[in-house]
């Protein structure tokens, strides 16, 4: 487990939050299709919070893209780097997040957020802000639709509707299990729409929530139980 400091000249409130997404809005690339579903690896980075200890635990769980079988895995635990604002939860996670990534032992292919990615507010959530600094493809796929709108997608595994800021397609809402409330897909970086659905479906062959989350959001919470118990 690697333990993580607030990084220097981290930003410390609202405006200068919101200046360094402004900044790097504008590096997100997306004209690439990204890597084929079901090839490579695949990884997936939850987090977990204890605010009263100011304690956030990372993970990032490698995840063979064919057999998803678990290829590595890492672990980080750090302070809070910033308060709870709707709309910049990245700047409490990245720190941890990327330490995360870097303890891994091997190339993590494709990333996979529990959050989003264009489906944000101003266009740059937790996805699109590790792909600009990483320069991996990123992918968000969020339980809920923020404060976005959509029509329920048709009842069969696959079905999409598309998640709207207005006129504007922000993301999907993809039908992951039938009769089960769909997930809610967006592009962070390097990947196309389409094929972030395509990614998604190819990581729920049983749950409605990609492998990816549901075992990065087990090992995080390990982590944070681990770092909050030491005598």
């Amino acid at each position: 487990m690697t333990t993580v400091d607030i990084p220097a000249g981290w930003p410390a409130d609202e405006e200068e939050a919101r200046a360094v997404q402004d900044e790097l809005r504008a590096e997100v690339v997306l004209d690439e299709p990204g890597p084929p579903p079901g090839t490579g690896r695949v990884t997936g980075v939850d987090v977990a919070y204890d605010d009263e200890r100011d304690v956030v635990a990372a993970a990032a769980v490698v995840l063979d893209a064919g057999s998803l079988d678990v290829v590595a895995e890492a672990t980080a635990v750090g302070r809070i780097s910033f308060p709870y604002v709707p709309g910049l939860l990245a700047f409490r996670e990245i720190p941890t997040v990327l330490a995360a990534l870097e303890a891994l032992p091997c190339p993590p292919g494709l990333i996979v957020c529990d959050g989003y990615g264009l489906a944000h507010p101003r266009r740059f959530g937790l996805a699109s802000h590790l792909g600009v600094l990483t320069g991996l493809p990123t992918i968000g796929v969020a339980k809920n639709p923020f404060t976005f709108t959509y029509d329920d997608p048709d009842a069969p595994r696959g079905s999409t509707s598309p998640l709207l800021a207005g006129t504007e397609e922000v993301g999907r809402a993809l039908r992951t299990r039938r009769g089960v409330k769909p997930v809610f897909v967006s592009v962070g970086h390097r990947v196309s729409l389409d094929n972030a659905c395509a990614h998604t479906l190819a990581l729920t062959p049983q749950f409605r929530l990609p492998e990816t989350t549901r075992r990065a959001d087990a090992l995080c919470r390990r982590a944070l139980q681990e770092a909050t118990t030491r005598p």
